[in-house]
């Protein structure tokens, strides 16, 4: 195997030789140091959360999992909306088979655990070593992440809209005006995005506009999942409160090329709340659920790519 496939974990290209040989030039996105950086990023992140759960010891991680089971239920449904969202508007678009839902799962991990867009180029590269789904992959890769971004621009928009009259005196002035700042980029980059749509997007108008309502519907979907899983974990809390860290998440989500943008929203979250509360427990303990889950898929997926050769030795 060459050496730029190992810049992605072992589970996700390894074993996929045609995907790998595809991905050797888009494997350039992700040299030298912004995977590096990245890395750093996300081990920090995860010794801060990791001293927030584990403060108190194994009891402390103890009192942040919530006991409720319908907590994990809405906990897997949120994890699969993503995937699950993309599945069907690559299904719309090329009639991909049921394969490409692991290729899709692969690329949301390696953009949470590589490098933000890292995914993208893994699925390129999946696509573009599949001749008969479609002859030139980029032009519908790109027009699909741009119109996520768009409809994620828009989601924070509204959100930030409606949860910053309740949430403001959480944040110090700094930090709100930078939240205001980040809401008045997204929306100007997303204007940007629609007036110049005719030379930016390959697709079919109404293709687009399909692709553009399964984002929101994903979103909304994804959105719905987490709160009614953290309302699970703590019922208490308001729900004013879970609206405006649902905006702040949506806001964090929407930085560019960052990985594990779920550990920097938890860190963050923690941040405005204020450590040793149930609530940053809470969080933190999503955010380290997330990237354990990760991690098992990874492994599963390197496990079963290992399979057909431990076949073929045992015959």
């Amino acid at each position: 195997m060459s050496a730029n496939a190992d810049s992605l974990p072992a589970g996700i290209i390894r074993g996929d030789v045609p995907e790998t040989l595809a991905l050797q030039r888009a494997n350039t996105l992700r040299r030298g140091w912004p995977s590096v950086v990245g890395a750093v990023l996300s081990v920090i992140m995860i010794v801060l959360l990791g001293r927030e759960l584990l403060d108190a010891g194994p009891a402390g991680l103890s009192r942040a999992a919530p006991d409720s089971p319908w907590f994990y239920v809405f906990f897997a449904a949120l994890y699969m909306v993503g995937p699950t969202g993309d599945f069907l508007i690559f299904r719309y678009l090329w009639g991909i088979p049921w394969a490409g839902f692991v290729a899709l799962h692969k690329k949301r991990i390696a953009n949470d655990l590589v490098l933000g867009y890292s995914g993208e180029a893994y699925f390129y590269a999946w696509a573009r070593a599949r001749a008969n789904l479609v002859a030139a992959p980029f032009g519908a890769v790109k027009d699909v992440s741009l119109l996520s971004a768009i409809a994620g621009n828009g989601a924070t928009i509204i959100l930030c809209a409606l949860a910053l009259p309740v949430g403001y005196h959480l944040m110090p002035p700094g930090i709100l005006n930078v939240v205001v700042g980040s809401v008045v980029i997204a929306l100007a980059l997303s204007v940007l995005l629609i007036l110049f749509s005719k030379r930016v997007f390959s697709l079919p108008r109404h293709q687009l506009w399909v692709v553009f309502l399964l984002h929101c519907g994903s979103i909304a979907a994804g959105a719905l999942m987490l709160a009614l899983a953290w309302h699970l974990a703590l019922p208490a809390v308001p729900a004013g409160m879970w609206l405006f860290l649902l905006a702040v998440r949506l806001l964090v989500f929407r930085l560019p090329l960052i990985p594990n943008k779920e550990l920097l929203f938890a860190t963050v979250a923690i941040l405005l709340i204020g450590p040793d509360e149930a609530l940053s427990d809470l969080i933190a303990f999503v955010a380290v659920l997330t990237v354990a889950v990760h991690l098992a898929l990874v492994l599963a997926f390197a496990g079963a790519a290992g399979l057909p050769g431990l076949r073929r030795g045992r015959h």
